[in-house]
């Protein structure tokens, strides 16, 4: 009957420190608030970069960019957010093309893009029906990329 007691309890004990410590680990990507600054130091540093390096500064941008689309969108500026989600389409297209098997970080590309498209996802239910589309083809493209850079892991 005690072994059955301790268990219910290391078992609820568990269970809630799973539950609080999952979303402090999924905020994380988000702490910080993007700004222009940031977007076009990424963009500089994509040009300048070694093939090998461009896939996850690529996923960098696309990350940021979303995350500012949302801001934005939330604070109001429809079109500026609207603008920001074309250019993560372009370079959705870019990172597509930059994935290869010898990547320095594409698991970490994988993993970001995986949340990114979380995020959009979020963003897809928060929109108006009309800025649906963009959204929905946004998020395609953001997931097509995680699935090629996760068959390029899988397949290394």
């Amino acid at each position: 009957m005690r072994s059955l007691s301790r268990f219910k309890i290391l078992l609820a004990s568990s269970v809630l420190l799973a539950v609080s410590t999952v979303p402090a680990c999924a905020s994380g990507l988000d702490d910080k608030t993007p700004d222009q600054q940031t977007i076009d130091a990424l963009e500089a540093r994509a040009l300048q970069a070694q093939p090998r390096e461009q896939c996850f500064i690529y996923t960098q941008l696309i990350h940021e960019m979303t995350e500012l689309s949302l801001r934005t969108y939330a604070a109001g500026d429809i079109q500026k957010a609207t603008s920001l989600l074309k250019k993560v389409q372009l370079l959705s297209t870019k990172l597509h093309i930059s994935i290869s098997n010898d990547d320095k970080k594409l698991k970490d590309a994988e993993i970001l893009l995986r949340h990114t498209a979380f995020r959009l996802n979020e963003m897809l239910h928060s929109t108006s029906y009309e800025d649906r589309p963009l959204v929905q083809e946004t998020l395609a493209q953001v997931n097509k990329a995680e699935s090629d850079a996760m068959m390029h892991v899988f397949n290394k």
